[in-house]
């Protein structure tokens, strides 16, 4: 009886996470766009304990998410169900028709060992020199994330620390790690750590195999749903290349001092709908990126985005589009969210040889509070300043960022250092319009170039005593 109740329980649960609707969001938009919808996923289902999983914390269960995938990609897909409980595991692939739900009270966690995070070439039988991330998915179509557990990339493990980001006692646990100190004390890398071994032959090159969590290429139909991820080496979230994406009521969170800690990294996707997410983030929150190079203009830009009622508490930027957008940006539409703490509310950063065209751009009904510096930026000499990154002068005007049509409205920010900002040479910023906002700022209302064309109406800029 027991078991019946159990099953009806987990149809149930795979049914709820299938029977959203989502053509609402797609009411009076300022663009046509194509609506979302669901992936089909067969009723098939089975649980990671089927196959040897145990949530103990402990056992390594790398290879029981590899023979319940194996076993659902047989049946032609199907539901995986991860109990309550702490999974450890390394790689996890998603295949074809496979929704990956996580109950509540169900953890799983990226393992402490890296070695593990490594593909092996099974030719020869060497290690990759990069990590792949926690959960991948290449050219699948109708895969998903759901259900209200975490997944954690165990990210203390990977990431270099600043020591200008941290605490006295927080750069004591680090030093208890081991780790190496580099830069006159100003850096700490997990390199040559007390409990670990290392997986390249230099904090430098180790550095460089640091990953994503999430990460999903060339798919179709993809749903992440209700889940948290947290504390990634990398980015948490990064669709790239894909189409009929959907990102709904999840939690994004990791240190606010976590290199590279983006929440989503939207990278040249086509039709996505974002709705309902809380981002918490060491870097950027909902990010666009655009590609660089000649290969990015093939793959196309990102393209009929909709993103709506989401909170971002701490991050770079709340929404932001760049640096790389080499592709393209076109049919964006963001209404509808909060931004709470974040370093900057709305974020454009490119650069030459990064940027591209954006096109039919709307920003409305944006509630801004407490943002470090400015409440809409607009930035033209970005370099990617990662660690170990090395600043170098370009010498051909390639791919130069031109950012425009681009239109805001119903924009209310309280407490910003700048109101709108906005920096770069003639033809990078124009026909930008903002409307019928408010800016209360504690520095300055405007820091815009002479040469940047943004048109002001009906805004108002405030500060003490005026």
């Amino acid at each position: 009886m027991r078991r019946i109740i159990l099953t009806t329980i987990h149809v149930l649960l795979a049914a709820y996470a299938y029977a959203g609707d989502y053509t609402s969001y797609y009411q009076n938009l300022p663009v046509n766009m194509t609506t979302v919808t669901t992936p089909q996923i067969p009723d098939y289902q089975v649980s990671i304990t089927q196959f040897g999983g145990k949530g103990d914390g402990l056992t390594d269960n790398t290879e029981a998410f590899n023979k319940a995938i194996g076993d659902i990609n047989k049946k032609g897909g199907g539901h995986l169900i991860v109990p309550a409980g702490v999974y450890m595991t390394g790689l996890i692939s998603l295949k074809d028709n496979i929704d990956l739900h996580l109950e509540r009270n169900a953890i799983i966690m990226a393992t402490p060992d890296r070695d593990k995070h490594l593909r092996t070439d099974p030719k020869s039988g060497a290690k990759e020199n990069r990590a792949t991330p926690l959960i991948t998915a290449s050219k699948r179509k109708n895969i998903s994330i759901t259900g209200e557990g975490t997944i954690d990339g165990n990210g203390k493990w990977w990431r270099p620390v600043k020591r200008s980001k941290v605490s006295d006692t927080e750069w004591g646990q680090f030093m208890a790690m081991g780790g190496t100190v580099v830069e006159n004390g100003s850096l700490w890398y997990p390199f040559n750590l007390k409990h670990q071994p290392n997986i390249a032959d230099s904090y430098e090159a180790q550095e460089r195999m640091r990953t994503h969590l999430v990460r999903f290429t060339d798919c179709e139909n993809v749903l992440i749903k209700g889940v948290t991820l947290q504390n990634s080496p990398k980015f948490h979230f990064v669709p790239q290349r894909c189409r009929n994406v959907i990102i709904d009521g999840i939690t994004a969170r990791c240190p606010w001092n976590a290199q590279n800690g983006d929440a989503i990294d939207i990278g040249q996707c086509k039709t996505v709908l974002i709705v309902n997410n809380v981002i918490d983030a060491g870097d950027d929150g909902i990010c666009m990126k655009g590609g660089v190079g000649p290969t990015a203009l093939k793959d196309g830009p990102c393209e009929d985005i909709l993103i709506e009622n989401n909170t971002v508490y701490h991050a770079h930027g709340g929404f932001v589009i760049g640096s790389e957008f080499c592709g393209g940006m076109k049919n964006i539409v963001v209404r509808n969210n909060t931004f709470s703490g974040t370093d900057t509310g709305l974020r454009f950063k490119s650069a030459i040889g990064r940027g591209g065209k954006t096109e039919n751009i709307f920003i409305s009904n944006i509630m801004m509070n407490d943002i470090k510096d400015e409440a809409i930026v607009f930035e033209t000499t970005y370099w990617d300043n990662h660690v170990g990154a090395k600043k170098t002068e370009l010498k051909e005007l390639e791919f130069v960022p031109d950012f425009q049509d681009i239109h805001f409205n119903n924009i209310i920010c309280r407490g910003a250092k700048t109101g709108v900002a906005a920096h770069g040479a003639p033809g990078m910023i124009h026909n930008i319009t903002v409307e019928n906002s408010i800016f209360f700022y504690t520095k300055s209302s405007k820091s815009i170039d002479e040469a940047c064309d943004i048109k002001l109406n009906n805004v108002l800029f405030k500060t003490f005593g005026n």
